[in-house]
């Protein structure tokens, strides 16, 4: 299997890391454009009820399109970590903790999914201020903490990839 993932590599290598940087790109501005622009903006919206479905809907859409390129960046992350040759020189480390950063994201994204699909139940049996408070540590806290984990993924793989 290594083996052919190695070949595999070699022969495609550039769409590997082109999927690859676009899925970092899709994941990490998406929460960026969310966080920094979407966000703020309903916080405009003066009724509540709308307010909150608009956050559900977005949340949703949002939610949708990143997880296939979840999934294609942690699949290609892997045919790069075996492809690129990395164990056994002073890199690997730095594979491993990249491989930690996204884990931890996709574990935080994955928890962010269940509270916005806790909160569309509340949401529809009429509890808005259960659906409200069930949402509210994602933009004041998971969203930040994978924007900021995103980026310092980015960072690792730019060094990874030399300049």
């Amino acid at each position: 299997m290594k083996e052919a993932i190695i070949t595999f590599f070699a022969d495609n290598a550039f769409f590997v890391v082109f999927f690859h940087v676009l899925s970092a790109f899709v994941w990490v501005g998406g929460m960026i454009a969310i966080r920094g622009a979407v966000h703020p903006s309903l916080q405009h919206i003066d009724d509540p009820k709308v307010r909150l479905a608009r956050t559900l809907e977005i949340m949703h859409r949002l939610f949708m399109i990143v997880m296939p390129f979840i999934i294609v960046l942690l699949v290609t992350g892997g045919m790069m970590a075996i492809g690129m040759g990395f164990k056994g020189t002073p890199l690997y480390g730095m594979v491993h903790v990249k491989e930690a950063i996204w884990t931890i994201m996709t574990i935080n994204y994955t928890w962010m999914f269940i509270k916005r699909n806790k909160a569309e139940r509340l949401f529809v049996a009429g509890d808005l201020a259960g659906a409200k408070a069930v949402l509210a540590p994602i933009p004041n806290v998971m969203l930040p903490l994978n924007i900021a984990l995103g980026v310092v993924a980015l960072a690792v793989g730019v060094t990874l990839r030399g300049f």
